[in-house]
This record gives structure tokens, sequence and C-alpha cells, in this order.
């Protein structure tokens, strides 16, 4: 009549024991498609160079090319100034294959045992760089560093406006002295970056970019706090769309940004130009570089793009689209004549040899300059 206990239980098990295998067949599908993914698409999860750079200094163009041309993917992240980018490393970020230095944050990396040394085997157009921009103080023999292009920090300036206030633009003292900012009040930026602006200051005095006497520091910083109730803000970027939609008219800023303002201001159809220039006082000339970071996980990837952007073709695309200057031979035949005739890209003789590059500094020096420019910031 009823039913067997044992029977009962039998049969419960056995259904149990199904739903077992079930749901461990179902995971094993699982596990199997997530295996399949790697095996498919390697280039998702292991093909990727991650690149920390300055705003604006590669081409959406090069870039396009460069992933068509490796069969991977190049992420990048940015940075508006070297001291931003150093105090990030310093901070822990890891996982950067290349940076993009200027000479004297090069100099630090170095000494502080950041970087990867090159192997030279992988860059056979290595030999397309002007001599010039090799073998350079910062990294004699260049054992770490790679050239990759140049800036001068300048004056970019809306044409119209400087012509029509009457005042020059081939100086300094237009962000410096009260009797031209006086008719430029809220409409001057200058670069939130304690060693350009003080070069700035300093070149205009007179003195040298590497000056380290505090006595010529301390004239530096009175003429900056002079000038800056003068100032509509301190800035690393913003300044490129300020100058090109006319809400600034003098920015302190890297010649390729004040190019991209131009162009800019060219392609909207705004009823001013911007026109930029290096002042006769003298400037600083800053040499960016390829290096290997030691927290990369790609060095491979690394020295294919280094390679890749010192091909000639590649190489030209930092003057023509971006509006650096050129440390590489081979690109030279192939930049529009307006850009490599233009001087405050390509400097002429005569110009390079008031420009200077800034160099890193001791650790004391370091220290006053830093509570100098806090002064100079809260004031």
């Amino acid at each position: 009549e009823g039913q067997d206990v044992n029977s009962f239980f039998t049969a419960e098990d056995a259904k149990d024991a199904e739903k077992k295998q079930r749901a461990a067949f179902s995971a094993f599908l699982r596990v199997l498609c997530v295996l399949c993914g790697w095996l498919v698409f390697p280039a998702h999860a292991a093909d990727t160079l991650y690149l920390y750079t300055w705003n604006n200094y590669i081409s959406a163009e090069t870039v396009q090319r460069f992933e068509a041309y490796c069969q991977c993917r190049l992420k990048q992240d940015y940075y508006s100034d070297n001291e931003e980018m150093l105090a990030k490393l310093d901070a822990g970020a890891s996982g950067y294959d290349l940076l993009v230095p200027t000479g004297n944050a090069v100099e630090a990396l170095i000494r502080r045992g950041a970087l990867r040394p090159l192997d030279k085997a992988q860059l056979p157009h290595l030999g397309n760089l002007k001599a010039e921009f090799t073998n350079s103080w910062f990294d004699p023999g260049n054992r770490y560093s790679i050239p990759y292009a140049y800036s001068i920090t300048l004056l970019g300036y809306n044409v119209e406006k400087m012509r029509e206030l009457g005042l020059p633009t081939d100086t300094w003292a237009l962000i410096f002295e009260p009797e031209y900012l006086a008719k430029l009040k809220g409409k001057v930026t200058v670069l939130n970056s304690q060693r350009e602006l003080m070069a700035a200051a300093m070149k205009y005095l007179g003195y040298g970019v590497q000056e380290k006497d505090p006595a010529h520091w301390e004239q530096a910083k009175r003429l900056i706090l002079r000038a800056k109730p003068y100032w509509a803000t301190f800035s690393n970027s913003t300044y490129i769309k300020d100058l090109a939609i006319g809400n600034i008219w003098v920015a302190h800023g890297y010649s390729s940004d004040m190019f991209r303002a131009q162009q800019d201001a060219l392609a909207a159809g705004r009823p001013f130009s911007v026109g930029f220039a290096t002042p006769k006082e003298g400037a600083v000339l800053a040499l960016d570089n390829f290096v290997l970071h030691k927290s990369g996980r790609r060095p491979d990837l690394a020295h294919r793009f280094i390679d890749f952007m010192l091909d000639g073709e590649n190489a030209a695309d930092v003057s023509n689209l971006i509006g650096a200057g050129n440390p590489n031979a081979a690109a030279m035949p192939r930049i529009k004549p307006e850009i490599a005739g233009n001087p405050a890209i390509f400097p002429t003789a005569q110009e390079i040899g008031r420009l200077e590059m800034l160099r890193d500094y001791d650790a004391k020096s370091r220290r006053i300059l830093s509570r100098m420019w806090t002064e100079i910031k809260v004031r």
C-alpha cells in the first residue's frame, strides 16, 4: 500500500545528484567560455601599450596608424607639467610602459632609478635623429631616452587686440609690467608651473634659468607678485581654448599649444587671429623624450612605438598636426613649409642662442623654490 522508505530516499538522492551534475556542467561551460575568450581575443587582454604623456602631444591620426600597425591598443593618460608627472609616480602610480618627460625630468627619473634601459637593437630607425639632439647632458649616450619633440615656452596673443592696444609682443614685459597689464587686466594667463614661470621672470630680469642665487629668486618672486593681480588665472591647458575663442588676449605657454589655438581660431572662422612669438630676452627650450618606466609590463610594445615614431613619415605628424619642433632629420622634407619656416616652432641659429633648457635642482634648492611658489600662489 505505502511506498518503501528506502526507495523514497533513493529517488530523492538521484534527483539531487542530477541537479549537482547539471550545476557542475554549467560551471564548466562558463569557465570554458572565459578561456575561449582569452584565446580568441588576446589583444583585449594583453596587447595594450600604456602611455603617460603631455596633453595634446600625439594626434588621433597617428594613434590610429600605430594601432593598425601593431594590432594593439594605445591607452593614454595625461599630465600638464613635469612636476605633476613626477609627483604622481612618487605617489606610487605604476604600469606605464612609456613616459614623455622633458630633459630635466629625465635626469630626475634616472637619478631615482625609475627607468628601464633601451634595447637599441629594437630601434632600426634610430639613425633618423638629428645629431644635435642626441647624447644630451641629461642622458649621455641615450641609454634611457629617445628625443620625440621640442617646444619653446613663449607668448601667445590675440593679434588684432595687441595691434589695437599698441602693445609689444616680443618681450616678457607684456605679462610682467603694470604699464602694459593695465590694458589687459583679466585677459592674461600664465603657466601653473613653478619652474616655467620663475624661468620667464628670471629671463626678463636678465638672469639664466638655472640661476640659484636666492636673492635673484626673491627678485623674480616680487616681479611675479606685482603682476599677479592683473592675471586672470594660472593655467596649463585651458588657455588653449580661451585664447582660441577670445576669452583671453595673452597667454604664457608652450609653442605647440599656441599652434593649436591658432589653428582652432582659424577653423572656427573667428574675427581675429592668434599669433605667438619668442620674447627677445630669451626663453625655455623643452626637449621631450620617450623613456621606458620600470613598472611597465610591455617593453616590447614600447620599443615598437618608439621605432614607429622614429620613422620620418610618422615623426612629421608631431610638427604638421601638433605644431612641435622636430628632432628627426627624416621628417623634415615632409613638414609643411609654413611650419618649418616658423621661428617660434623651429628657431633660427640666432634664436637658439637665447634659449635654455631647465635642469633638475638639488633638494635644498627645490625646497626653497617650493616655499616661494606656495607664497606666490596663496598671496
